[in-house]
């Protein structure tokens, strides 16, 4: 069962959640980039701060979005290069079991 990690949030702040909702959404939307772009931009900001379970999400949320693993890769590429190796590993503990999957 997949529950929404600011479910806590949205019980005890539904003020803040509602806006943490309304900037989510306007950040992920269509414009000059297409929401695919934008998810594998912060899937790369994710790995390179750390955030595993961040790089599982939006990993899965840009396949759904019509990334191809290839893209995903290419993604890494460039946050290897701004942020070092350890994004990387970041990275590879969070795509266990999504790359393999499509």
């Amino acid at each position: 069962m997949n529950t929404d990690p600011l479910d806590v949030i949205k019980k005890n702040d539904p003020e803040l959640f509602d806006s943490i909702s309304a900037t989510r959404n306007l950040a992920f939307r269509d414009g000059a980039l297409d929401v695919k772009s934008k998810l594998l931009i912060a899937l790369a900001i994710d790995a390179a701060h750390g955030a595993v379970n961040g790089v599982k999400s939006l990993a899965m949320q840009a396949l759904n979005s019509g990334a191809t693993k290839e893209e995903i890769m290419e993604t890494l590429h460039v946050t290897c290069f701004v942020s070092g190796a350890g994004s990387i590993y970041t990275a590879a503990a969070g795509l266990q079991g999504i790359l393999s999957q499509s």
